[in-house]
Order: structure tokens, then C-alpha cells, then sequence
């Protein structure tokens, strides 16, 4: 059995090679059962259990909590572990840091769908949040962007700027900003990933043409932009069956009537297929929504691009 830490993670995922494993891994059948939702201390820090496999061949369970009150103290909002299992023999193959394989699996998806998405031409890049993903979804976005400006948007003009200065560290130019109206305005690509409960990314702020990863709200609960903006736009979803079930953005439009289900175009597997109907934007004015909640064939690709680059 192999133990394969964070930075050993870290290492084997440049953001490039891993959205290129993603498309492929998508178009393989997996299968996976919804996940299983804990809330152990009955407040808003949950526990949830993710497993998927490939019959015959191989499992990931994925066990993450997510303290949503740690981004006050400072400390990890979200902390994860990752167990393969042999589909052959039932025997243990790896256990791998969950916490990294989720950071780069969540911001290599979002990079993903804004690669077909997003504007051509697309090189102003917004990250509204400065938790742990936020330098992911920069780094994970210029992987496979011309970016000309990065800038983070957080509340905390302090917290932004820690953000900016790590991926200074890493080559990557950014800047911060606590004004949301104004950095709306002047970007190409939002990359909204906050633990936001009431939306806050208001509808007339958002320009026509504007690619916006709504990625951050994981729960029926949350939600980050306004329910009016999903009728103005083309809404796409990593899975159309845990968007409509988990995604608060998308929940509150349909009870208010704004959309239907249906308005949900279609799902990352379908988007990266070159024989899949839907046809992502339509024009250069259209705004496009990916709407994100997670799901655990993700984390099984992630898991198996990790193992095949890594040395025992």
C-alpha cells in the first residue's frame, strides 16, 4: 500500500496534464452512488463520504469535512482523505492526501469548463474568494489561458493580498481587490469559490459575454451569485442530477420559477465529448454559468493520474 502525501500530490498534478486527464477520464464510464451527508456537530460543518468505481478495475472513497467556521480562526476549511481500492482483489492501493487531490481536482474542472466556455480570446481572470482555492483556480485558469490579469476579490483586502503574494511566489502576477461592481466589470472569467449562504454576485453586475464558475457553494444552502442571473444565462453543471439536487443557485431559481431543469444545457462529461449536442455558448454576448457541486468521479480520475505518475 502506498501513502502519498500532500506535496507528493502537489508534484504529480501540474494543473495542464491534470485537465487533459479530467477530458479523458470523463469520457470513461465510472459509477458512483450519491454521496453520504453528515452533519455531526448539527451546524454547518458536514462530513461527506464519496465513493466511485470502475468496475473490475479500481475504487476511490473519498472521506472530506468541511468546517466552513475555520475561515475565521484561520485554520483549513476543508480537510480530506483519499482511499483506492483494488476492484480485482479488495486489497488497499493507496491512501492519498484528500485535502490536495480536491484543491486541484475542483479548480482543474473549473479551468476545464471555462476552456470551453469562456470567450476566445478570454485573458482577464476573477477569483472571487481568498480561502484555500482560490490560488488553485489562478493557477489551474493560467495553466491553460493567456492571462494578462488575475485579480482576487475578497472582503478582506488583507486576506486577498496573502493570496496574491503566494502566487507571487509561484510566478503568477495578481492583484487585489475588495471592490466585487468594479472587478466584474473589468474581467473576462469569474471563478466565484466562497462558502457563501446568501448571494452576494448581484445579476446586473455581470456583464454580457462573461464566463462565470460558480463553484464555492457545495449545498442546497448556499449559493453565491443571485437565482436572476441563471435566467439570463446558459447554465451548465458538472452534473445535472447533483446541481438540481445540491446546487443553491440553481434550487432557489426553480423555486422561484426562473428556470426549469431543462435550462440546465448540459454536464461536464457531455461538454468535453466531441459527439455531445450541446453546443456551450452560443455567442459572444452570451453569459455562461458552470455551476459546480463537486461529484466523485473527479476525485477516482484525479486519484488514478496521481498513481500512474507515481514512483512506489
Amino acid at each position: 500500500m502506498r501513502f502519498i502525501a500532500k506535496e507528493e500530490v502537489a508534484r504529480l498534478c501540474a494543473y495542464a496534464p491534470l485537465i487533459q486527464s479530467l477530458a479523458r477520464g470523463l469520457l470513461e464510464p465510472t459509477e458512483s452512488p450519491p454521496r453520504s451527508h453528515f452533519n455531526p456537530n448539527h451546524d454547518t460543518s458536514v462530513v461527506l463520504i464519496m465513493p466511485a468505481w470502475k468496475p473490475g478495475r479500481i475504487m476511490g472513497t473519498k472521506i472530506i469535512s468541511i468546517w466552513p467556521e475555520n475561515n475565521a480562526s484561520g485554520k483549513a476549511t476543508v480537510s480530506a482523505v483519499y482511499v483506492v481500492t483494488s476492484c480485482e482483489d479488495g486489497s488497499t492501493l493507496a491512501v492519498i492526501d484528500g485535502t490536495e487531490l480536491t484543491l486541484r481536482r475542483t479548480a482543474a474542472a473549473a479551468a476545464l469548463a471555462a476552456q470551453i466556455l469562456a470567450r476566445r480570446g478570454s485573458k482577464k481572470l476573477a477569483v472571487l474568494g481568498s480561502g484555500a482555492l482560490a490560488s488553485h483556480m489562478a493557477m489551474a485558469h493560467h495553466s491553460v489561458f493567456d492571462l494578462t490579469e488575475i485579480t482576487i476579490w475578497g472582503r478582506q483586502i488583507d486576506r486577498a493580498q496573502a493570496v496574491v503574494d503566494a502566487l507571487a511566489k509561484v510566478g503568477i502576477a495578481a492583484r487585489a481587490s475588495t471592490d466585487l461592481q468594479s472587478t466584474l466589470a473589468g474581467t473576462d472569467m469569474v471563478a466565484a469559490v466562497t462558502t457563501a449562504t446568501t448571494p452576494f454576485i448581484r445579476s446586473e453586475w455581470v456583464k454580457p459575454g462573461t464566463h462565470l464558475g460558480l463553484i464555492g457553494a457545495f449545498t442546497a444552502s448556499m449559493a453565491e451569485a443571485e437565482p436572476q442571473l441563471l435566467c439570463q444565462a446558459r447554465l451548465f453543471a458538472d452534473t445535472r442530477a447533483g446541481v438540481l439536487e445540491k446546487g443553491g443557485e440553481v434550487l432557489q431559481a426553480l423555486r422561484a420559477g426562473l428556470i426549469q431543469p431543462a435550462d440546465v444545457r448540459a454536464e461536464l462529461a457531455e461538454l468535453v465529448s466531441a459527439s455531445a449536442p450541446a453546443t456551450g455558448r452560443s455567442s459572444e454576448q452570451d453569459i455562461t454559468v458552470f455551476k459546480s457541486v463537486g461529484f466523485a468521479a473527479l476525485d477516482l480520475i484525479a486519484a488514478e493520474h496521481v498513481l500512474q505518475r507515481h514512483s512506489p
